[in-house]
């Protein structure tokens, strides 16, 4: 590892000691490291018996010779997206001093912004690997649901979550998610048809979105994607159903964050039988409609964020920032991969792109964004 500043112990919640020329990784706390607790961020589960043996992702890269540098930090149970933890401490933004995180694998996307690791995975059931890579101003995939094994990922069911990777280039990426899966392989690497979905984001945002899919070569047109803002509704609704059935065990403990334990307490009254009912079939009708879309555009892109991430001492109304994975969330819903690129803008802010590709095309993803012009982490300038 060669940092770019020293890492304050909330971004890890441990470091191992690491030899050779292979990439180094960062594992999220909800990844099990074989003969590590995997207390997924939280106080109530520090007690929990060492992992028997690597998370299947964990033991092909361990296999490749890459080292395994760190265990990192997250939001609680990932179920918020600051990064704030009352128990392992708030994870700081590395390149953005100030601002959240993100969540909820905090730890791994600021590992990499802070060039402590080559390589880290996170899970992403609501945004949590794209949200906290646009914060941080890093690459961040959430892969095809389904596509990466989830065996030694916490909770251990979950029809949204996938396991995800962040990176301090595309190179790196693709060979990460080759080793985890050999049958990523290579996409074509020409100009591509994008549809420009139609969303609401602030106006620099959308203009840096804008600008540099114009600057690449694909074809691009604008696209009208329905069914977003159900879309997002849906997916909170099933993952607050998910977290109640994984961790509301956990409420008698009286170890949890007090956001945590407010999130699960509410969750029953969220997630009703009738809201969840609603919720899978808007997942069945805008997976229909991404699949259609994908039909006529090779990729979709959009802004990962709506809004630039708050300050961590003005946070304001947590609707607000529940509001920053409205157009993540859509394509957990529907398993879709996701790729989020960090995008420059005028006033210094991190902005990112969202490319989305069909199911099992997450090397597309890769392909198309080596034509657009985002923010290279390894030399802060336009790649």
């Amino acid at each position: 590892m060669n940092p770019m500043f020293n890492a304050p112990s909330s971004i890890f919640v441990e470091t191992y000691p690491t030899e050779g020329t292979k990439p180094t990784v960062a594992i999220k706390d909800c990844i099990d490291i074989a003969g590590r607790v995997t207390a997924c961020g939280s106080r109530a589960l520090a007690g929990s018996l060492p992992a028997q043996r690597h998370a299947a992702v964990v033991q092909v890269l361990a296999d490749a010779g890459w080292r395994i540098a760190a265990k990192a930090s997250m939001h609680e149970l990932a179920y918020g997206m600051t990064g704030i933890n009352g128990w392992t401490g708030t994870v700081p933004n590395p390149l953005y001093p100030g601002r959240i995180a993100g969540g909820s694998s905090s730890g791994s996307a600021a590992a990499v912004a802070a060039g402590l690791v080559d390589v880290a995975l996170g899970s992403d059931t609501g945004g949590s690997v794209r949200l906290p890579a646009a914060c941080c101003g890093v690459i961040g995939l959430k892969s095809t649901y389904g596509r990466l094994s989830r065996d030694g990922v916490h909770p251990v069911h979950s029809s949204q979550d996938c396991v995800g990777v962040f990176a301090g280039s595309l190179d790196l990426l693709d060979r990460a998610m080759a080793l985890m899966d050999p049958t990523y392989g290579q996409a074509e690497v020409g100009p591509m048809r994008i549809g420009t979905v139609i969303a609401e984001a602030d106006e620099e945002i959308a203009q840096a979105v804008a600008g540099a899919v114009t600057a690449s070569p694909h074809s691009v047109r604008p696209f009208y994607l329905p069914l977003m803002q159900e879309a997002f509704e849906a997916g909170v609704i099933l993952m607050a159903a998910e977290a109640h059935e994984a961790y509301a065990h956990l409420l008698a403990s009286g170890l949890l964050g007090a956001d945590v334990e407010a999130r699960l307490r509410a969750a029953p009254a969220m997630a009703t039988p009738d809201k969840i009912a609603w919720a899978q079939n808007i997942r069945r009708d805008v997976t229909l409609a991404i699949d259609a879309a994908l039909t006529a555009c090779d990729i979709l892109a959009l802004p990962t964020l709506p809004a630039f991430p708050p300050m961590l001492d003005d946070l304001g109304d947590p609707a607000a920032v529940l509001r920053l994975s409205a157009l993540v969330r859509p394509f957990n819903l529907s398993g879709h991969p996701a790729l989020s690129l960090p995008l420059a803008t005028p006033s210094g802010r991190p902005a990112a792109l969202q490319l989305v590709a069909a199911k099992g095309q997450d090397a597309r993803l890769s392909a198309a964004a080596r034509h657009i012009p985002f923010i290279d982490i390894t030399t802060r300038t336009n790649a």
